[in-house]
């Protein structure tokens, strides 16, 4: 009997260790909602410019069909760097593309806002086009142990990639803020956890935290900020990374420093901000991304979320000038990264 108790026990132990460990306290209250339940930023709507700014912006959209790749990044063959396996001391993070990242940390192996479609539009072909491929292929991804979804806008919730993944891994898990589970649930994904802002849940010894982060959600006619957007934590016993997701800049990166930080990396978003009237206040330029980085104590900034596709009014070549500009005068040039597509290097 007492041996059946032992093995019961060990078993749970097992199975809590690798799925999820709820935290005791919360670091972050949760999201805010207005009277319909709809999710709220905590200083309230956001302005997205007038009609007079989006509707020309929308028309301008079509013309990316003929806009040339001239300024995208360029993109470094997998061959060149191979999936190494990292030992208890090293972590590597590898640019995929967009705002996908391959992490790789003693215990833990994860993706973020994965996508590996030519086109982030609920209609083939018809959308913004992807001018990079990925830097790695799907089949060629060491085993993933869960992935982090920041919003459910189609450049970072992917269907097809997350259905291919989970196909790939039956274990890996599916972190989404709330809202978003059944999205992935009517695709047959299983291993799907929905969390507010302050929930954690530990895998395989390191903690990942759901975030505050300053965005809008949208993906049908009428499911406006139905579902929540965050960013997101992951400590280690020996590294901390954060990844902002998608995200104007606000005062709550500092927050995140103080409870969380320092972090030995941060990947911020640093496109995606023309015209200003109307991105300003859901996505950074990339001196506020810099700013950003120095708020949440990030020893190192990954650059991400441009050039991968064309989704705004500033050349491809502008965000990671002005990006590491920016770093010359508050961070410094070294610790203030613009990878190639498929780069990777240790943190």
């Amino acid at each position: 009997m007492n041996l059946r108790y032992f093995l019961i026990m060990a078993a749970l132990v097992c199975v809590t260790q690798a799925v999820a460990a709820p935290q005791a306290s919360r670091l972050f209250e949760p999201a805010p909602r207005d009277d319909t339940g709809a999710f709220m930023n905590p200083v309230g709507d956001l302005s997205q410019g007038s009609l007079g700014v989006r509707v020309p912006f929308m028309l301008r959209r079509f013309g990316t069909y003929f806009r040339g790749d001239e300024g995208a990044p360029s993109l470094m063959l997998p061959k060149d760097q191979p999936i190494e396996v990292v030992d208890s001391t090293r972590a590597t993070v590898t640019w995929v593309g967009h705002a996908t990242v391959l992490v790789q940390m003693p215990g833990v192996t994860f993706l973020t806002d994965p996508i590996w479609s030519d086109w982030p539009s609920p209609v083939p072909f018809i959308g913004p086009r992807r001018y990079v491929s990925p830097g790695i292929a799907i089949e060629d991804l060491p085993p993933i142990d869960f992935v982090v979804i920041s919003h459910n806008h189609y450049d970072h919730l992917d269907l097809p990639t997350l259905k291919a993944l989970a196909k790939r891994d039956a274990k890996t898990q599916f972190l989404v803020p709330l809202g978003n589970e059944s999205l992935l649930q009517d695709q047959g994904i299983s291993q799907v956890h929905g969390f507010d802002w302050g929930d954690a849940m530990t895998i395989n010894g390191s903690t990942v935290y759901c975030l505050p982060t300053q965005h809008w959600s949208k993906r049908g006619l009428a499911d406006t900020n139905r579902s929540l957007w965050a960013s997101w934590a992951v400590i280690g016993a020996s590294k901390r990374f954060y990844f902002a997701g998608d995200t104007g800049y606000f005062k709550g990166f500092k927050a995140i420093g103080e409870k969380l930080g320092p972090f030995d990396l941060a990947a911020m978003p640093i496109g995606a901000y023309e015209p200003t009237l109307m991105m300003r206040s859901t996505h950074m330029n990339p001196e506020e991304a810099v700013r950003a980085a120095i708020d949440v104590r990030a020893n190192k900034a990954l650059a991400i979320h441009f050039g991968t596709f064309d989704l705004s009014d500033e050349p491809l070549s502008e965000p990671p000038e002005r990006f590491k500009a920016a770093a010359v005068e508050a961070l410094s040039v070294k610790d203030a990264w613009v990878f190639k597509i498929g780069e990777r290097r240790a943190f």
